[in-house]
């Protein structure tokens, strides 16, 4: 198991009410995982919290760190508040595209596995506020552009019901597999948030078997949510038995890119919650490493639903 940490959340954050945390340099933030035990690698935010990319990449390599991936931001800036890829204004979409393939050839030249972008601006809050047809289109063209630059990096893209939005045009796992279909590139996928999951109501597990069935390719998001809002809590804190289960699915599967904690302290201690997020995980890792995961696949086939539950009560659970 491999874990990393969003860079973002080593510093100074904030919501509508308050501020946590105090700011810190990139140099200050990779010390910060290095003080993290099982923790290797980080997600870095393009070109917000990137450096320039030969310093940044011998930084990394003095500190013994490795990039998960390059998180293109297409939301932060004013003029994509209320929208990038799926905007009427081509010259937005444009830009944002720009955006992404600046994001893939910093990505390139550090070394990094893969660029993932979050957009979460583009959607909508009131209805007959945009165009829908038009706005699918806008988006599938520009993210198949961006996709279609440098195809030798690939291109993740990252699902959320709402916020920004009320209602994100990518809200559901499901709803991303058919958008990448139509951007008919297969240097893409999805990154998968399992908090995110948890407000779309979706079952993490499950939607790893979906990706799967649907030859998608995916890189995963941990953190733990109450299913109501998106908290960006310690792994497996709320909902241990869904961890487990994908935890489970991923191992199955023979997932091998990082587990890259998109948690947020934000009134505790930092380092403490980003040791104790790494350990929650390694412990999880372990329990599915020494379960037998063939009876269990096995029993699932032969509808044992009992002795499963027995199973997850004794091997899982521990009781």
């Amino acid at each position: 198991m491999k874990q990393s940490i969003i860079t973002a959340f080593l510093s100074k954050t904030q919501d509508r009410f308050s501020e946590y945390q105090k700011p810190t340099g990139l140099k200050e933030r990779l010390e910060i995982v290095q003080k993290i035990d099982g923790v290797t690698g980080v997600e870095i935010v393009f070109p917000y919290e990137t450096e320039e990319a030969d310093s940044t990449k011998k930084l990394m390599q003095d500190m013994g760190l490795e990039f998960a991936a390059v998180n293109a931001n297409i939301k932060k800036e004013t003029k994509w508040v209320p929208g990038a890829l799926s905007r009427p204004k081509e010259n937005l979409r444009t830009d944002a595209v720009q955006m992404i393939k600046d994001a893939k050839d910093y990505a390139i030249a550090v070394g990094a596995p893969l660029v993932t972008c979050c957009p979460l601006s583009d959607g909508y809050d009131n209805l007959f506020q945009v165009d829908y047809q038009k706005g699918w289109k806008y988006m599938i063209d520009a993210f198949a552009e961006a996709a279609d630059y440098k195809p030798e990096m690939p291109l993740f893209v990252e699902y959320k019901i709402n916020e920004t939005r009320v209602n994100c045009f990518l809200d559901s796992c499901a709803k991303t597999i058919v958008f990448l279909k139509e951007v008919q590139n297969a240097a893409t996928g999805i990154t998968i948030d399992f908090g995110h999951a948890l407000l779309a109501k979706e079952n993490p597990a499950e939607i790893l078997a979906l990706c799967e069935q649907s030859n998608i390719d995916y890189y995963l998001h941990t953190n733990d949510n109450d299913w109501q809002f998106d908290w960006d809590l310690i792994g497996g804190s709320r909902n241990f038995l869904h961890t487990v289960e994908f935890f489970f699915y991923a191992k199955e599967f023979g997932y091998d890119k990082y587990f890259t904690a998109d948690a947020s302290p934000r009134i505790f201690d930092m380092l403490g919650f980003f040791r104790e997020h790494a350990e929650m995980n390694k412990a999880i890792w372990n329990i599915v490493e020494n379960l037998d995961r063939d009876k269990y696949r096995r029993l699932m086939h032969e509808e044992k639903h009992m002795d499963l539950m027995q199973l997850v009560r004794k091997e899982i659970y521990r009781l």
